[in-house]
């Protein structure tokens, strides 16, 4: 059974609906959530792929958050041993950092349904090539981050340049949340009332009409993120293939 290794920061950010693609393609999957065990280590050889979840810290807070610089170590070995790796929210600006990105912090505040295109290679990339011209996808961050030099730029919304990019052909960093599902959508507003961290911001975000924009753009969403997740959980397949090549 191939197993996939998931960095979580808090309870409220899960692999959403890309929990039931994993299970549904065969994996065992293991949580490692930092903020209830800030200490723990693990050996990423020992798995067949990564996921970094998002969080409401900012990447380069490892003064406050030493695990997210073990983290970043975490995500280069990974790398180096041919793992695929997702990284989603700050998971896509941790792999940024762990190769050189620069942490843009409360940069590109965008928090409801906002259209991402792609760009010109992201047209041609096997998962933001499932993009149509402009996309509503999810957000829920204030972060953004400069590209790592060697990666590939392929996606991007008016107020965040930054929406997706590619090392190789095995590291993806999502700045958007597609794998969002409506419950998950009503708990983020939920909490984020509960102890006001939009309003700190000055974020003034309508509950209701985010729930009536999500009851009309996730069964689009939901269709695009089965492909786009679909075309990455297929390299755990491919690069499992050439892992054990390069072994020979």
């Amino acid at each position: 059974m191939r197993k996939l290794l998931v960095f979580q920061h808090v309870p409220l950010e899960p692999l959403g609906t890309l929990n039931g693609q994993f299970k549904d393609a065969g994996f065992r999957i293991r949580y490692l959530n930092f903020d209830r065990m800030p200490d723990a280590r693990v050996d990423p050889a020992r798995y067949h792929g990564l996921v970094v979840l998002g969080g409401p810290m900012a990447a380069d807070q490892t003064d406050r958050h030493p695990y997210l610089a073990y983290e970043q170590d975490v995500i280069r070995r990974a790398v180096d041993l041919g793992l695929p790796v997702l990284g989603i929210c700050l998971g896509a600006q941790l792999i940024a950092a762990a190769f050189g990105g620069k942490t843009l912090r409360r940069a590109a505040p965008e928090f409801g349904w906002v259209e991402v295109r792609p760009t010109r290679d992201g047209r041609d990339d096997r998962l933001i090539g499932h993009f149509g011209d402009a996309e509503p996808v999810y957000q829920w961050h204030s972060d953004t981050f400069t590209l790592p030099r060697a990666a590939v730029h392929l996606a991007e919304s008016d107020g965040c340049e930054l929406q997706a990019f590619r090392l190789n052909d095995h590291v993806y960093g999502f700045q958007f949340h597609l794998e969002a599902d409506r419950d998950l959508i009503q708990r983020w507003i939920d909490a984020a009332r509960q102890k006001g961290t939009l309003a700190e911001i000055g974020i003034a975000l309508d509950k209701q009409k985010t729930m009536t924009k999500s009851d009309r753009y996730l069964p689009r969403a939901a269709g695009l993120g089965r492909a786009v997740f679909g075309e990455f959980i297929d390299r755990f397949y491919r690069f499992r293939r050439r892992r054990a090549h390069v072994s020979r």
